[in-house]
């Protein structure tokens, strides 16, 4: 075996292999484009699906070519609601951050309900005051 068909060899099996890999990652985006659209309804869901089972580089093309615009808008509109979503939790997860004036009336309330002592509303309040100085 010379050097050059060796090196030809090792170029082929990492082509194959590119080309094995980009076709499952559009085979899997397409499956999930599939559940994901709303206005296609479950028969046409299947016949893809089983179209995708037994022509599937012809199917996944053709998929590609007639949806491709549909599936990279409903990629967006999903990335969107992800974000907004995200946002949406980090805005209440910030803003739960309970004050110094918060912490204070909850240990009034407390104290005023008979749960805590005076001495305990003073520690507390003092911990607020001094939690607030500190920042």
């Amino acid at each position: 075996m010379s050097f050059w068909s060796s090196i030809w060899d090792v170029i082929w099996w990492f082509l194959t292999f590119f080309v094995f890999i980009a076709y499952l990652m559009a085979l899997f985006s397409i499956i999930a484009d599939l559940f994901r659209d709303r206005k296609l309804n479950g028969w046409l869901k299947a016949l893809w699906l089983l179209f995708l089972v037994f022509l599937p580089f012809i199917t996944a093309l053709v998929y590609l070519i007639a949806r491709g615009r549909g599936m990279a808008e409903r990629a967006e509109r999903q990335s969107q609601q992800a974000r907004e979503q995200a946002d949406a939790y980090i805005r209440t997860v910030a803003t739960a951050t309970p004050t110094p004036t918060d912490e204070i009336a909850r240990a009034k309330e407390l104290l005023d309900s008979g749960a805590i002592t005076q001495a305990e509303f003073d520690s507390l309040k003092q911990a607020a005051l001094g939690k607030a100085a500190a920042s």
